[in-house]
């Protein structure tokens, strides 16, 4: 914990004097041909090896820690800075190692975000990119990757080029989903839009299966609803959020949950649904863009099971949460072990009209709880991941993070089992 805030002091500072001295828009395109060098490199040894960034495996918010990085060529990918934002075109150009956390901290003082913010911190423009991302915005503006307007890449014959609907469209399109293989990404430019103070936030708890999916679905299908959001606590019993951005609050409701002795997100939802109340709040916007990075989601109570006692948030809990990639580099073998054969962290991304097979699926599989459901529209858009008829569609992803209390769980057959069943709902 101390080495994460030692981390993140770092990052910060660098942030701030990269800012201070504009110095990254200068550098951006030595960095660019520094990288083309080691393409060409590569080429001349007779490209012997696949290529691979060489950003250590351990640096990834990925549980897993991918061993093709010893035996891959390294290309050095040093890029990690907000480029320009272009307010008359409301875009943000950056670096693919740009951050979540990072980014918001950017642009909120200057009255703009971005449409489609993933919840934790440490989350890089371009593992959203070439991965994909999603946030309880997602039923308006889609996948991260959906508010993208242009990328720019360096190729494997070491050339620079950029992509947008309109120019090297095919690449465009190609590039999400992708995972690196199509090139090294350099630079991204992101849709913004106008940022408001708070989000105000409604709570209503719901039981019984088939009112939590058509609850979900009808909030999910609301656009003046800026968010929506479900947790499942179990089988039948659900608190489902949507919130609206406004400026104005009522400070008697306004809920800073992001300071560092507040409960976590979910244990505070969860007193709604307990209590059999709706609520209402005000969570000043960037506290709500990160609400689940403290807690890691619900991760954290595996971590430290004691980390929500009030004693330990206010002597500690400004130290939370510990960084992935910190503790994947300090565990050992069986600890590594332990997690890929008895935990998982998995999105099924389904269409809305399965969510109710698909939620039961889960239980049955797995039966991990809480589970987290996020809404998302899905266009009809060239590339990878599209949906089946010919028009846009309403999506959910349903994500799992924790231990399978199911007595039939086995790590590699539960998840090839799980797999086949969203192919066969065209998730």
């Amino acid at each position: 914990m101390p080495l994460s805030i030692l981390f993140d002091i770092y990052y910060h500072l660098r942030a701030w004097a990269v800012w201070r001295l504009h110095s990254a828009p200068r550098q951006h395109a030595q960095r660019v041909r520094h990288i083309q060098e080691q393409v060409r490199e590569w080429k001349k040894e007779g490209s012997k090896r696949y290529m691979c960034t060489g950003r250590p495996g351990w640096l990834t918010v990925s549980l897993r820690v991918g061993k093709y990085k010893k035996t891959h060529k390294n290309i050095m990918i040093n890029l990690m800075d907000v480029l320009e934002v272009d307010s008359e075109r409301k875009v943000v150009r950056v670096e693919p190692l740009v951050t979540m956390g990072q980014l918001t901290a950017h642009l909120n003082p200057m009255g703009w975000t971005i449409p489609v913010v993933p919840e934790l911190d440490d989350l890089t423009v371009g593992g959203l990119i070439m991965g994909t991302g999603i946030e309880s915005s997602s039923h308006i503006y889609g996948l991260f990757q959906h508010t993208c307007v242009a990328y720019e890449l360096v190729l494997a014959d070491g050339s620079l080029v950029r992509c947008s609907p309109t120019e090297n469209s095919d690449l465009f399109y190609a590039v999400p989903w992708s995972c690196g293989t199509l090139g090294f990404l350099v630079a991204a430019e992101i849709k913004m839009i106008p940022a408001k103070k708070y989000v105000k936030i409604h709570y209503q708890p719901v039981r019984g299966l088939q009112k939590i999916c058509e609850k979900f679905t009808e909030e999910s299908k609301k656009k003046e609803n800026s968010f929506v959001e479900g947790l499942m606590y179990s089988l039948d019993e659900a608190v489902i959020m949507t919130g609206v951005l406004t400026d104005e609050a009522e400070q008697s409701k306004v809920n800073r949950i992001g300071n560092y002795y507040k409960p976590w997100f979910f244990k505070h939802v969860e007193k709604y649904l307990k209590a059999d109340r709706t609520g209402v709040e005000y969570i000043p916007s960037r506290h709500y863009y990160h609400r689940h990075t403290r807690s890691i989601f619900w991760e954290l109570q595996d971590i430290i099971p004691f980390g929500n006692n009030p004693v330990f948030r206010y002597l500690f809990g400004w130290m939370v949460p510990p960084k992935i990639s910190l503790l994947k580099l300090t565990q050992g073998e069986a600890i590594r072990k332990l997690y890929e054969q008895h935990h998982v962290v998995q999105d099924m991304l389904v269409p809305m009209k399965s969510l109710e097979k698909s939620i039961q699926t889960f239980h049955v599989d797995l039966n991990v709880y809480p589970i987290w459901l996020c809404p998302f529209i899905l266009p009809n858009n060239p590339g990878m991941v599209h949906p089946k008829g010919n028009e846009a569609e309403l999506y959910v992803d349903i994500g799992a993070y924790g231990e399978p209390k199911s007595k039939q769980f086995e790590a590699r057959a539960s998840m090839r089992q799980m797999e086949k069943f969203v192919r066969s709902v065209h998730g």
